[in-house]
């Protein structure tokens, strides 16, 4: 039986939803984070505002929150030519994903989250990668984590799962397990405190919470959390006739 996990945490909505999912399942929950140079650096600090709104929201989580950990992988940033390391604006590109894709992220996040876990004695890697509302990108596909699981595994002679509890949900699905976990106060703390967008805009407050609104990422929470709103209204409604 697992009871420990290590969750790879940015500070955004779906990292967060993560973590509380992971902090309602195991008696210890470390996280981390990788700081490669992205654009959006703001989000370093903002999961550290998130790591310290769960503790004081909810304390029946505090106790299992373990160590936070935060990597320098600078080297990606500068093996990547992409719109989230470079100044440049979003496109897609001729291969047909967008230019937010960081060849071998998510690749090199897994692999060195693992070899952490395996230091701290974690049995389970928690990420956010998702199959149903993405941009295509092919480090967030259930075949791809499936390999990784079985190289980590192999690779380090120890039995590793990687959990993935947003693979087959959308971002309205996104925001409905979040309020299914913490409530209204979990949704609220992921409004106020959480990034997403790429452009690192901590200024334009929005329903869904800060950002440009206009970037990929941005467009995305909004229109999961536009369908997320709808359906509690219909719920409430409902309810109440």
């Amino acid at each position: 039986m697992h009871t420990s996990a290590l969750v790879l945490f940015s500070g955004g909505q779906d990292s967060t939803t993560c973590l509380a999912q992971a902090l309602s399942k195991y008696e210890r929950v470390e996280t981390i984070a990788f700081d490669y140079g992205q654009r959006h650096k703001v989000e370093l600090e903002s999961r550290l505002n998130v790591l310290r709104e769960i503790k004081s929201r909810f304390p029946q989580w505090a106790s299992r929150m373990g160590e936070d950990h935060l990597l320098d992988m600078a080297v990606l940033g500068q093996v990547s030519d992409t719109s989230l390391t470079r100044d440049m604006a979003f496109k897609m590109e001729s291969s047909g994903l967008p230019n937010t894709f960081v060849p071998g992220r998510n690749l090199l996040f897994l692999t060195l989250a693992a070899a952490l876990a395996y230091r701290r004695g974690l049995q389970v890697l928690v990420t956010g990668v998702c199959e149903t509302d993405f941009s295509g990108y092919p480090d967030c596909r259930d075949d791809t984590m499936k390999a990784m699981q079985l190289a980590l595994s192999l690779g380090m002679d120890k039995r590793f799962l990687i959990e993935t509890p947003l693979m087959w949900i959308d971002k309205a699905d996104t925001w409905e397990l979040a309020h299914a976990l913490g409530g209204d106060t979990l949704v609220e703390l992921i409004i106020e405190h959480t990034h997403t967008c790429y452009l690192g805009d901590r200024i334009h407050r929005h329903a869904w919470g800060y950002g440009c609104g206009q970037c990929p990422a941005c467009e995305l929470r909004a229109r999961g959390h536009d369908r997320y709103a709808e359906r509690r209204l219909f719920a409430t409604t409902f309810q109440g006739k």
